[in-house]
């Protein structure tokens, strides 16, 4: 299964072919990217936040196809949830490989109101990359964006910005660094700030290199909004003083409104085996004119060029739609799939990977594929607004044109049983098409609106549906239009019916759902658009639904 595009060939190489890479690689909700390479094998990492599986892995062998492998931490004894907090849990993971294992470093953040952000990092470990993963060694809780450095005299160092909830104070208060004993799987010796940022200040997510004697230490300043950037630093000396590139920043967007890749930053260098440098970083597309980005924070690649003693250079200091691939990647383009497009019959044993739950793993106990052969059986969770139990199985938005369609059978006894699909931001933003039953036990069809966590019923939506129990919904989105449409013929693939209204599917973004407080930095929304299937069962009354299938279509 692929996901990034593959651009066709371009001239100038000896007409060998060489070809593009075409970004955003990660296309949708895939912000924070940790790139690691071992061996031909590469690999990026990216936050989840509230979503299980707990930290999106994708792989590739060329930096031009990605699949998605799914998510590491798929079980409570790895990461729990509940309660988590819009925007918290799983922030900025780190995958490195030393000594035969694979470390996943990350941060789970329980909230960040008040200037606090009450994380906690953890660090497991596998022999391979779908594990099983080790219990996790829980380390300090000192800050978020934590990274691990191997140094090449074999001792191992976590870094992470240093949080400082004090009024008055910086609360990103540098960077800090402490070693790791990897036999005793415990951070020994004293904690120390190497670095305290630029002016552009919000300095975080670290990451160290080694290389022609230099340590570089590369952060993501500014926030990570417009004024996102990458800045480099450096020393001589693991413990500094570091030195920041007279250059400037590494990449940013800042400044420049007509790019299509905005909000540029948190990024980590990859080598290929041939000697050249990529930098993966964070980037969104906004809509235009609105500027809101309804895909979230995605996963672009830069080419890096790093002369021996210089410093690494992005061209032009900006991203770029399209980059050269690694020379050799010479195939011929391949066709998108999966995550660009997905019909999903639900065949498997298991949900596929570009699924995702929300705030719970997908335990037998309310997710079901052996109960009825290919139909996928939700049991009914909390309300939209829980953030304990709810039933919620979606998979990210990944382009501003797209088509989700499923056919749900299903027999509410009351008001307090819904099943149907959603367009989902978090517990305050969402739209709900949805079937549920009149106070007679008549089943209905509706429309739901979240808008900044209030709950309204769209006018004139609402549709007696008679005997039908079998029902096929539909949602598209074009760019900010979201629109609703049904059929009772599901089988036939025919007879949809266009609900008359059309809905603003730039509520679903990070920038509606920022909040803004005197004196404490903005706290922004760090996920972006799901479409998903979602079942309630506020009674706690056994009601559940049955989807036969899914249907993804991304233009």
């Amino acid at each position: 299964m692929t996901i990034a595009k593959t651009a066709t060939s371009i001239d100038g190489d000896g007409g060998t072919g060489h070809h593009m890479i075409q970004n955003p690689v990660l296309p949708g909700f895939h912000p924070d990217p940790s790139i690691m390479r071992v061996g031909s094998d590469y690999y990026i990492a990216t936050s989840t936040f509230e979503w299980y599986p707990g930290v999106r892995v994708h792989h590739s062998t060329d930096l031009v196809d990605w699949r998605p492998l799914g998510g590491v931490l798929s079980e409570k004894r790895l990461l729990d949830l509940t309660g988590a907090a819009d925007s918290g849990g799983v922030w900025a993971p780190n995958l490195t490989y030393a000594y035969g294992l694979f470390h996943l470093l990350y941060t789970d953040v329980a909230t960040f109101a008040g200037g606090y952000w009450d994380p906690q990092n953890y660090l497991v470990t596998a022999r391979h990359i779908t594990g099983p993963w080790s219990d996790p060694v829980v380390l300090h809780g000192r800050g978020f964006d934590a990274s691990l450095f191997h140094d090449e005299d074999g001792t191992t160092w976590m870094l992470s910005m240093r949080a400082d909830w004090r009024p008055g104070r910086n609360r990103f208060a540098g960077i800090s660094i402490q070693r790791y004993d990897h036999r005793e799987r415990r951070l020994v010796g004293p904690e120390q700030v190497i670095f305290e940022g630029t002016e552009a200040g919000l300095t975080e997510a670290p990451n160290i290199y080694r290389k022609d004697g230099w340590y570089y230490l590369v952060t993501a300043e500014g926030g990570t909004t417009w004024t996102h950037q990458v800045t480099v630093a450096r020393s001589r000396r693991l413990l500094g003083e570091y030195e920041v590139d007279p250059a400037g920043p590494m990449l940013t967007s800042a400044g420049d409104p007509d790019l299509t890749l905005q909000k540029a930053g948190h990024g980590s260098l990859v080598q290929t085996p041939a000697g050249e440098w990529y930098l993966a970083h964070l980037a969104a597309r906004p809509y235009l004119p609105s500027r809101r980005c309804v895909l979230g924070r995605e996963t672009a690649l830069q080419k890096v060029e790093w002369p021996a003693g210089g410093w690494p250079r992005v061209q032009g200091g900006t991203p770029a739609e399209q980059v050269p691939a690694p020379a050799g990647v010479t195939a011929a383009p391949r066709p998108v799939s999966t995550e660009q497009a997905e019909d999903d019959h639900f065949d498997a044993p298991t949900l596929g990977a570009n699924w995702s739950t929300l705030r719970r793993p997908a335990t037998p106990d309310w997710v079901e594929l052996s109960a009825r052969p290919s139909y996928l059986r939700i049991r009914g969770g909390q309300s939209p607004m829980s953030r304990h139990r709810p039933s919620l199985v979606a998979r990210r938005v990944t382009a501003q044109r797209c088509t989700f369609e499923a056919v749900c059978e299903f027999e509410p006894h009351n008001y307090r049983q819904l099943a149907g699909i959603t367009a989902y931001y978090n517990t305050r933003n969402w739209y709900y098409l949805h079937v549920t039953a009149d106070d007679d036990g008549t089943p209905v069809l509706d429309v739901l609106c979240c808008d900044t966590g209030r709950v309204t019923a769209a006018p004139g939506m609402r549709i007696p549906l008679g005997d039908v129990r079998r029902i096929g919904l539909r949602l598209r989105m074009d760019g900010p239009a979201l629109t609703f449409a049904y059929t009772t013929s599901p089988d036939a693939g025919s007879g949809w019916h266009e609900l008359g209204r059309t809905f603003d599917a730039t509520t679903l973004s990070d920038e509606y759902v920022a909040t803004a407080v005197p004196g404490e930095p903005e706290a922004w929304g760090f996920t972006g658009a799901f479409v998903g299937l979602w079942v309630q069962d506020l009674g706690a009354e056994g009601g559940y639904a049955d989807f036969d299938r899914a249907v993804y279509r991304a233009e």
